[in-house]
């Protein structure tokens, strides 16, 4: 019994060792699709004009259970920031959470929120998408911002709410980060990065004006929209 159980622990940690070169190697595979520039016209407008819509995404999840989750899309006006579209779904996370691969895990659901959208209603699609998280400020530089960004084919923002430590990170332009204290009342800053399609300074002035409190309004709206979602549907309080 013994012999077979050092068997089988050798065997499932070279299986494991496999699937995180491969995942490894997929994500520096889409990283290498991912545009630190500026694309359309509205982004070298001083005031954004042409910018009509803006999305935001998040997952909210029952305390306790990290496999559940609501999945939760909003598309709103710019630069009035009222709503125009929400899609609200329970998804099942079937990828486990590993540091520095959220996308593999985050990703599928909210990318189907986006594909629905675009075929229902593709005159609504967002023209840019604020991410509760990370985009380049991350240790392999692919961040959910990015993966999101890169698959989408949509200029993509990430905006942490917490700064990411990472052994031999500063922060700096380099890195594609930058703290912004997002409005008059916030006290704590937000960290914005580059996500995909889009420069740092671009992403921190149009961060700064879809702000009405401290996280951006798109993110914001998904967040308050997903976990009304959970209390109303779910019937518990304990909601992260």
């Amino acid at each position: 019994m013994l012999g077979i159980s050092r068997q089988f622990r050798g065997t499932l940690k070279i299986s494991i060792m496999y699937v995180y070169m491969c995942v490894s190697r997929e994500q520096a595979r889409l990283r290498e699709s991912v545009k630190e520039e500026d694309t359309e016209d509205w982004q070298r407008s001083p005031d954004f004009s042409g910018l009509e819509r803006v999305g935001g995404v998040d997952l909210s999840f029952i305390k306790g259970d990290d496999i559940n989750a609501c999945a939760h899309l909003v598309v709103l006006t710019y630069p009035h920031m009222k709503v125009l579209y929400e899609d609200c779904k329970m998804v099942t996370l079937n990828a486990p959470y590993v540091a520095g691969f959220l996308g593999f895990r985050e990703a599928p659901p909210l990318l189907q929120a986006l594909e629905k959208l675009k075929n229902v209603q593709p005159n609504l699609m967002p023209q840019v998408l604020f991410v509760d998280g990370n985009g380049l400020f991350h240790y392999r530089e692919f961040g959910l911002a990015c993966h999101l960004g890169v698959l989408s084919d949509l200029p993509c923002v990430g905006v942490a709410k917490n700064l990411l430590h990472v052994e031999g990170v500063v922060r700096s332009e380099e890195h594609q980060s930058q703290a912004l204290r997002s409005s008059q009342s916030s006290i704590k800053p937000v960290y914005v990065s580059v996500g995909h399609r889009i420069t740092l300074d671009t992403a921190v002035r149009l961060t700064h004006t879809c702000c009405l409190y401290r996280v951006p309004e798109p993110i914001r709206q998904a967040d308050i929209r997903s976990r009304e979602y959970l209390r109303c549907h779910v019937l518990t309080s304990d909601i992260t």
